[in-house]
């Protein structure tokens, strides 16, 4: 089969079959790939309202937790020492008062408390496998 042209000639247009079997095959992989990617790994369930008596009853016991721009942690009102330690010792405290574990946390904090402090304060929740923390805008 002759290419044509004159002997000796160099050859000097692309062959673009092979190239537009590549992009095609890269075209399905992304096809085939694209569903998955757009799943969510972490999955959140939004808050609905529900009509349950167990969550009624839920709504009178909860853990607040106030740090003050000093560094005092009070937890239901009573004073805790500002580690981790004695976070989880007062949490766990109510939670065996009120003789359940996932018990909602509501963390407030001023404005100039230190990082340190709330850390310790969600250290602490995580520690007692609290699953429901709502964490209010600092108080000016």
């Amino acid at each position: 089969m002759a290419m044509g042209g004159k002997a000796g000639e160099v050859f000097t247009e692309i062959n673009v079959t092979p190239l537009t079997d590549v992009f095609l095959v890269l075209l399905v992989i992304m096809i085939l790939i694209a569903p998955l990617v757009n799943q969510a790994v972490l999955k959140v369930d939004p808050p609905g309202q529900s009509q349950n008596k167990d969550q009624k009853e839920d709504k009178d016991t909860k853990i607040n937790v106030d740090v003050s721009k000093s560094g005092e942690i009070k937890i239901n009102g009573k004073v805790v020492q500002a580690d981790t330690a004695a976070v989880m010792a007062a949490i766990q405290g109510i939670q065996a008062e009120a003789g359940k574990k996932d018990l909602p946390l509501i963390l407030n904090s001023d404005e100039d408390a230190l990082q340190k402090w709330v850390v310790a304060v969600m250290d602490g929740a995580a520690g007692c496998n609290i699953k429901k923390m709502s964490i209010m805008p600092p108080r000016k």
